[in-house]
């Protein structure tokens, strides 16, 4: 069998990214019904996520759709944050305050909270600049000077700082290199063209921290992901592709793979990132692709893509 595809990890590059996270919007959530709220939103067990950490986390239709994917931190025991992408504004946040009618919640959109994004070996030396004082695994959210520090313990681990006021700093990546981060750690972009379209299955979020949960109860699409997991109904997976086409791909347009002697349309793409003459595709196919079989954007655009490692199994645990 072919081998994966090799590239190296941003962190292995760029030992000391900082990122101006212009591309997040922070929201606060709070009130007395916060907690229970979310609960019956959320795919995550929201009484299980202690004060100060976070997961990702995902709201559903009715259906099992993806509506959202975001970050969601506890910061107190009904007081929340989100860090979700802009481009998945206003219907994210449309499609969960329609169910807050009746319920004593409330959303902040944080117009002035500043978002900075670190990661690599080198990064908390620069941290400390800003802080004294660094969260871990064991400490993932501290509070000082006006702002807030948040370790999030990817592959490729990453500190969020969220400031009331502007701090001087000067970035050293793009946001599309923050976002590469993600895609090389296997987790799911959603854009606004994507809204709506998969399962939480078919684009891994199961597989993710704290984020689907399989045994809280009810929830919003709560019944179709159960099936999906329980009935194997799901037959799809989200997966990174390489190469070095000579054209960027439309979000939801497939790619091609060959079967025999012949090319055939596959796949979704869910979002295509070109950093450095490398084009970087996460792509929905079906979940028992392999890395012997060979891809293509189309006929026009003929250079091979191939598979690049997730960073776990596809094989699903208790949750």
């Amino acid at each position: 069998m072919t081998i994966h595809c090799q590239y190296p990890l941003m962190t292995e590059t760029y030992p000391n990214m900082v990122c101006e996270l212009n591309h997040y919007q922070l929201i606060e959530v709070s009130g007395e019904d916060s907690e229970k709220f979310l609960q019956g939103q959320l795919t995550t067990d929201i009484s299980k996520l202690a004060v100060g950490n976070s997961t990702l986390t995902a709201h559903c239709d009715p259906k099992g759709k993806v509506w959202s994917v975001f970050r969601l931190v506890r910061v107190g025991s009904q007081h929340f944050y989100f860090i979700i992408r802009k481009a998945l504004l206003p219907t994210a946040l449309e499609q969960l305050k329609k169910y807050a009618v009746f319920s004593k919640v409330s959303f902040n959109l944080a117009q002035d909270r500043t978002l900075i994004g670190f990661a690599g070996r080198q990064a908390p030396q620069t941290i400390t600049t800003l802080s004294d004082q660094l969260p871990n695994a064991e400490t993932p959210l501290i509070h000082a000077d006006g702002h807030s520090l948040l370790y999030i313990e990817h592959p490729q681990p990453r500190w969020i700082l969220i400031s009331e006021s502007a701090v001087t700093i000067t970035p050293t990546v793009t946001t599309i290199a923050w976002d590469l981060l993600d895609i090389q750690d296997g987790i799911p972009l959603l854009t606004a063209e994507s809204q709506n379209q998969f399962i939480p299955q078919a684009i891994n979020l199961q597989l993710l921290e704290q984020t689907v949960s399989f045994h809280k109860g009810c929830y919003i699409g709560q019944e179709t992901i159960a099936r999906a997991k329980y009935r194997g109904a799901n037959k799809r997976a989200l997966f990174t592709l390489v190469g070095q086409p000579n054209t960027v791909p439309a979000i939801g347009q497939g790619v091609e793979l060959l079967l025999e002697t012949n090319w055939r349309k596959t796949g979704s793409i869910l979002n295509a990132v070109q950093h450095d003459g490398v084009l970087w595709l996460q792509v929905v196919l079906a979940n028992d692709s392999e890395a012997c079989q060979r891809f293509r954007l189309s006929e026009d655009s003929p250079q091979p893509l191939c598979l690049y490692p997730l960073p776990y199994a596809l094989e699903e645990t208790e949750r």
